[in-house]
């Protein structure tokens, strides 16, 4: 039964309390699941570890990432993980994609991806440091080659233990940076 106030019908007070109390936990609740499915299917925040993409990202920067509806392509800077390799997420960029040729001039410090040199304005230096892999290498279907924009401090899909990333190893690309709060943007 609920207080009446007088004839007219009206709630009590302490009635009305209840019943916004009920309506704002009910509103907190729904807020909470549908942030809860936001990060869990749809976006996370991510941090970097390390120096491999210097200068377009810096250790500590941490990254807004989307995976939803999203299929690699070139030029991504993109996180992914892949356990033989280490056990964090890292963060690489996007060389090329499934039937791509990769060739690497370690003498002159250039990339080419299906016989055209890349313009690659993002890298902190040409690429001179070579490891384990031969070129040229061409990427196998459901794959990605990677590199950091750290060339010579990067150790990505020039190494075999990384190798050719499977592109279900993609936990996302990287939408924009949101902290430092000082160099908030996007990341390209």
């Amino acid at each position: 039964m609920r207080e009446q106030n007088n004839a007219s019908g009206e709630e009590a007070p302490k009635g009305r309390f209840h019943s916004e109390l009920f309506d704002w936990g009910e509103a907190l609740l729904i807020s909470l699941a549908a942030v809860i499915l936001v990060f869990v299917f749809g976006v996370r925040i991510i941090g970097v570890e390390g120096n491999s993409m210097l200068p377009t990202l810096q250790d500590g920067n941490q990254l807004l990432v989307s995976n939803l509806f999203y299929t690699p392509e070139k030029g991504d800077v993109v996180i992914l993980t892949k356990d033989s390799f280490m056990a964090s997420p890292i963060v690489k960029r996007v060389i090329a994609t499934e039937g791509d040729t990769v060739d690497i001039d370690f003498s002159n410090g250039t990339v080419s991806v299906n016989g055209e040199v890349l313009e690659e304005s993002y890298i902190a230096e040409l690429t001179t440091t070579q490891y384990d892999v031969t070129f040229p290498q061409t990427v196998p279907e459901g794959c990605i080659f990677v590199m950091g924009d750290n060339r010579n401090h990067s150790t990505d899909s020039r190494y075999g233990e990384l190798g050719m990333v499977d592109t279900r190893y993609v936990i996302g690309k990287v939408l924009m940076r949101i902290f430092p709060f000082r160099e908030i943007g996007t990341v390209s």
